[in-house]
């Protein structure tokens, strides 16, 4: 694949036309971009299953024609990715809401069992599914201009897509349990001083700073780095598993509560919601 030539991918792995990401791939780095921008790249079905197919196809290259890492960017400057699709989320059912979750969990599993790192750069929002997104990947930098929340309890929801553990991973249990129960977002100051994010950089510098990072992955050893990768997150992947059917399953049924249809309603309607516990 030429250097700048973007190209999309049906969830089979097959070629189509792009529609919500564009890959490039560069001296050894590939970077998916989002591109949905109008929607602040929400991460519908379609947008989900592209990501998958692009991270699975380039996986199942010849080890000499993979990339040595992966860089997951946004074209916007106001978002990485805002969360799920709220008007989206509105039309499903608990059966529906689960194959969502279940969609987030490959794209996660598939970024997991990679035998490339793959980077988050986050340079605005990440919330809901966006920063579920970015905590499948390895690393995550951030612009000092992101913030972060998991805000879905707003909603009478939980994350679908890996927050309720792979958060936890990441910051420990308590300081994920607070994010996670107040719903809050967070600059990237605080980000990086609670250990979601590894490195802060300023948003003006923040593209050529990804660039030098991706370079510096791919200059080192691509066995060695795919042997990193598998032991560090050995301990992680049966949790992982466990823990993933349980949040799809979790997901799903809270969409079959009156709380969750006045959460989302109240979100398109731009109004508080309230809440009756059934």
């Amino acid at each position: 694949m030429s250097k700048g030539k973007s190209e999309g991918f049906s969830h089979e792995g097959h070629f189509m036309s792009a529609t919500t990401t564009r890959l490039e791939v560069s001296a050894g780095v590939a970077t998916v971009t989002l591109d949905r921008p109008a929607k602040l790249n929400a991460l519908s079905a379609a947008v989900l299953d592209e990501l998958f197919a692009v991270v699975s196809e380039l996986d199942a290259r010849a080890p000499h024609e993979r990339p040595r890492v992966l860089v997951l960017a946004s074209s916007s400057e106001r978002a990485f990715a805002a969360g799920a699709d709220i008007s989206e989320l509105g039309t499903l059912d608990a059966e529906a809401a689960r194959e969502l979750s279940e969609r987030g969990h490959r794209l996660a599993e598939a970024l997991d069992s990679a035998n490339f790192p793959s980077i988050a750069a986050v340079n605005g929002v990440a919330l809901g599914g966006g920063l579920e997104l970015a905590l499948a990947a390895d690393l995550i930098v951030c612009s000092d201009k992101a913030r972060f929340g998991q805000p879905e309890i707003n909603l009478g929801l939980i994350p679908g897509f890996g927050g309720t553990f792979r958060l936890a991973a990441r910051v420990g249990i308590g300081r994920a349990r607070r994010l996670l129960y107040t719903g809050e977002t967070i600059d990237a100051a605080r980000a990086e001083a609670l250990g979601l994010v590894d490195g802060v950089y300023p948003h003006a510098e923040f593209a050529v700073r990804v660039a030098e990072l991706g370079r510096a992955l791919a200059d080192k050893a691509p066995l060695a780095l795919s042997a990193l990768k598998r032991c560090t997150r050995a301990n992680l992947f049966e949790e992982f598993s466990r823990a993933s059917a349980l949040e799809a399953k979790q997901f799903g049924a809270l969409f079959g509560s009156a709380d969750a249809r006045e959460g989302i309603q109240a979100f398109l309607e731009k109004r508080p919601a309230s809440f009756v516990g059934r």
